[in-house]
C-alpha cells in the first residue's frame, strides 16, 4: 500500500468514526452497505477493467432521513464522495456518471435503510443539447 493510499485509507477511517460519535453508527453502516452492494455488483470485464453499478438508490426509513437531514448535513454528497473513493481504491470502472440517490420510505424492510443499484445508461452531452433546443 502507497502512503497516499494509507494516509486516504486513514482519513476515510476518521471521517466515519466521526459520523459514528455524531450520528450514533447510522451512516457508517449505511457507507458499508453502499460499498458491498457497489462491490457485490462488481463485473469483470477483462484483465484490467472491472465496471460497477453508477446508479445508487438509498431508502432511509422516515425517522433516519429525518435524523440526517434535520442537522442540515450534506450526507448524499458525502457518501457519494466516500463511494468514489471506494471505486477508486479497487481501480472500478463506472457504467457511466455516478449518482446517489436518497430518498424517504416507510416500506423499508429493516426499518433503517435499503440499498441498490443499477446502471443508469450514460447521456451524451450531444442528447442534452438537443434537448435544450
Amino acid at each position: 500500500m502507497s502512503a497516499i493510499s494509507a494516509l486516504e485509507q486513514a482519513l476515510e477511517n476518521r471521517w466515519e468514526a466521526l459520523w459514528a460519535r455524531v450520528f450514533d453508527k447510522e451512516p457508517v453502516e449505511l457507507l458499508d452497505a453502499l460499498r458491498h452492494e457497489c462491490d457485490s455488483n462488481a463485473v469483470v470485464c477483462s484483465e484490467t477493467l472491472v465496471v460497477v453499478p453508477n446508479a445508487y438508490d438509498i431508502e432511509l426509513a422516515a425517522w433516519v432521513h429525518d435524523e440526517l437531514t434535520r442537522r442540515g448535513s450534506r450526507v448524499g454528497q458525502a457518501l457519494t464522495d466516500s463511494l468514489m473513493r471506494h471505486a477508486e481504491r479497487h481501480g472500478y470502472a463506472w457504467a457511466g456518471p455516478l449518482t446517489v440517490h436518497i430518498a424517504r420510505s416507510p416500506y423499508v424492510p429493516n426499518g433503517r435503510y435499503r440499498v441498490a443499484s443499477s446502471v443508469m445508461p450514460h447521456v451524451s452531452a450531444e442528447g442534452f443539447q438537443r434537448a435544450a433546443r
